[in-house]
């Protein structure tokens, strides 16, 4: 069951662009609305590119700002900093312009040219077929979703985190639910607005919106004392450590990484701590073959071999 609030994202728009949103054949596979000024408005939908006539205006981009910010836009500057503002509905909207650089960092972005409206958008129960194998004996396995970028790796993700901090009751698995803990460093699991989860993450869940991974895993041992912690898109030496740390701990993991196989894990010298010390049991690889979401394979560390293939 897919679902997405649309009132959020008619909310920001200026009603001349809100108007040709609305036209669109397939709305509810809305992807992403490109707003850049003085260039064509673009609208992305299930994964096809529509040119419209509408040439954007600086003020069109000037009103989504104000809209997106409750008309206090330095009220985000931490956000903008990140070039991203979440909004209502747990939508993004990425932004570019001039950045204002101090001590080697991006401290603001001002004069913003270019907006992405990202959709967010959840499927409830995506993570269905998938629960038998990474849950064993009523225990959670540390697992790892490999996937190409815009495969679904974080909507799989979030339903993963949700089902195991609901439970799961089945005729063909039984699951007492786990604290769990989301690191959202990109707001995009989540999908925060004001701290609150726009998503369904679970009923035992809690979140770390908006912080490094290698930060908020320890800090979230240390405060919320979670059975799991859910992080996306690992990739740094800090990471890996933080990672580590926390199967010393006694927490379970679940997290992704970008690639195309678990050879893109072997190859990269930054995994090689993860593997020596075996922390990973299970391994799904997604793609986009036959859509978005496509479980190509689900992998055994321990057997070194596959346990299902499409």
């Amino acid at each position: 069951m897919k679902i997405m609030n649309t009132k959020d994202i008619f909310y920001i728009l200026p009603q001349t662009i809100g108007n040709i949103i609305e036209k669109i054949k397939e709305l509810e596979k809305l992807q992403e609305i490109r707003i850049r000024t003085n260039k064509p408005l673009l609208i992305y939908a299930d994964n096809k590119e529509v040119v419209t006539n509408y040439i954007v205006a600086k003020e069109d981009v000037k009103t989504i700002l104000q809209r997106i910010s409750n008309y206090s836009i330095y009220a985000f500057e931490e956000e903008i900093k990140q070039g991203y503002i979440t909004i209502k509905g747990g939508h993004r909207v990425g932004l570019c312009g001039s950045c204002v650089v101090d001590n080697q960092k991006v401290r603001t972005i001002k004069n913003v040219a270019s907006l992405n409206i990202r959709i967010c958008r959840e499927v409830i129960g995506c993570s269905k077929k998938i629960m038998p194998y990474i849950i064993e004996n009523n225990r959670v396995l540390n697992t790892i979703l490999i996937s190409p970028p815009k495969c679904g790796k974080t909507t799989l993700i979030r339903d993963i985190s949700r089902n195991i901090s609901d439970g799961i009751k089945t005729v063909n698995l039984e699951f007492s639910g786990r604290k769990v803990c989301v690191i959202d460093e990109r707001s995009e699991i989540g999908g925060c607005y004001d701290g609150v989860a726009q998503m369904n993450v679970g009923l035992r869940t809690d979140i770390l919106d908006n912080c490094l991974k290698s930060e908020g895993i320890m800090m979230a041992i240390r405060s919320m004392a979670p059975d799991v912690i859910v992080c996306d898109e690992i990739g740094t030496y800090k990471d890996v450590d933080s990672i580590l740390m926390a199967m010393s701990s006694g927490v379970n993991l679940i997290t992704t990484i970008h690639g195309y196989g678990v050879e893109d894990l072997y190859k990269r010298p930054i995994f090689k701590d993860i593997l020596e010390n075996q922390v990973f049991q299970r391994a799904i690889v997604l793609s986009g073959l036959n859509g978005i979401g496509t479980i190509e394979y689900i992998y055994d560390f321990s057997k070194k071999d596959k346990l299902w293939r499409r």
